[in-house]
């Protein structure tokens, strides 16, 4: 039953990112407005990681089960993007090392600050 209970919130979040994308006229993915409202949910209390943290471990662990039909597609139309492969691979490539190096920053940053204010 507990697990029931996880996964229906979970599904409330995922339902009220929907609908929020359908209101609100960005181009935002409706699973980015589902993690901002979770992390909502989550700082103000609304919502305990206990409540959710059960089957939110599962879908962390079935993730990557996930992602293969997208691989397995992607390698359905390579004879396709063939032509363009090798400039999205080097805008993969420097795409994620921004990436891995401003989260790097501020998450030194942020470490810093912490260690400064216990101080």
């Amino acid at each position: 039953m507990k697990y029931l209970q996880q996964a229906v919130i979970i599904a409330a979040v995922t339902f009220a990112a929907e609908i929020i994308k359908y209101f609100v006229p960005l181009p935002v993915p409706a699973s980015i407005y589902g993690l901002i409202l979770l992390f909502i949910l989550l700082k103000t209390s609304m919502l305990r990681l206990e409540q959710i943290e059960d089957v939110g471990g599962l879908l962390l662990e079935l993730m990557p089960l996930l992602l293969v039909p997208a691989s397995v597609s992607f390698l359905t139309v390579l004879d396709t993007i063939q032509e363009m492969l090798l400039p999205v691979l080097i805008m993969g490539l420097a795409g994620t090392t921004v990436v891995m190096i401003v989260t790097g920053r501020i998450s030194q940053w942020m470490i810093e600050r912490k260690e400064k204010e216990h101080e």
